[in-house]
């Protein structure tokens, strides 16, 4: 790395589903040129090798038991991030509604975890230029030591609007809003009140409210965020 070149930074994006976490950090990552890390999606990965492989996800001694056994690989190009499970592309399979239904009921369990941290640490200590984590225990668990830590917020109705947008452009036409809404909160519910790294915002972190802003804005807001604590490094 020359002189001039900003040391590596580690940016650690988290907050509830429908706050633009996941189109925010790509673009900064983009813009930046730094990797991309969508931790959700390996949550949905190893979600769907459970529900592929007959495993009962409300059992979670049943998860605990063979969360060690599916291999994940994570792209970490911005532009174009992918995720396999035992070489298999399951960037679209992890989207089904099948998988949304059961990820938090498997991504509770401490096992789990474990394994996906572990997997998240490695891919963040091994990005040369710096990475966008986004998750929903960056912060707080996996990466408690990131340069920069941001928690993204809207209002549920702004969040709902935004993952039906998401829904049809999935090809799902039927789209209930009131019924995304209240999904929504569930996962919320379910999220925060988990024993093992339940969702909440870092003491340190800056909060970032997205209700009323465009998606270039938030991106803007992020990216000076950034460069500032590149600046003083």
């Amino acid at each position: 790395m020359s002189p001039d070149a900003p040391a590596p930074v580690i940016v650690a994006i988290d907050g509830p589903s429908g706050t633009g976490k996941s189109s925010t950090s790509r673009a900064v990552a983009t813009k930046l040129g730094l990797s991309y890390l969508d931790t959700g999606a390996q949550y949905r990965a190893i979600t769907w090798w459970m529900l592929t492989h007959g495993v009962d996800v409300e059992d979670a001694a049943a998860v605990a038991a063979v969360a060690d056994r599916p291999e994940i690989l994570s792209g970490t190009d911005p532009t174009d991030p992918t995720i396999t499970v035992d070489g298999t592309d399951a960037s679209g399979p992890i989207r089904t509604q099948e998988v949304t239904a059961a990820v938090s009921a498997v991504s509770a369990v401490p096992e789990v975890r474990a394994r996906i941290t572990e997997l998240q640490r490695a891919i963040a200590a091994g990005a040369p230029t710096g990475i966008v984590v986004e998750g929903r225990d960056i912060g707080t668990t996996v990466l408690p030591d990131a340069d920069l830590k941001i928690f993204l917020t809207a209002s549920p109705e702004a969040r709902a609007a935004r993952r039906g947008g998401e829904l049809k452009g999935n090809g799902d036409q039927a789209v209930d809003l009131d019924a995304t809404r209240e999904a929504l909160l569930k996962r919320d519910a379910a999220d925060a009140g988990r024993k093992t790294s339940p969702l909440k915002k870092a003491d340190d972190a800056v909060e970032v409210d997205t209700t009323e802003l465009t998606l270039e804005q938030v991106v803007e807001c992020v990216v000076t965020l950034v460069e500032e604590k590149q600046q003083v490094r």
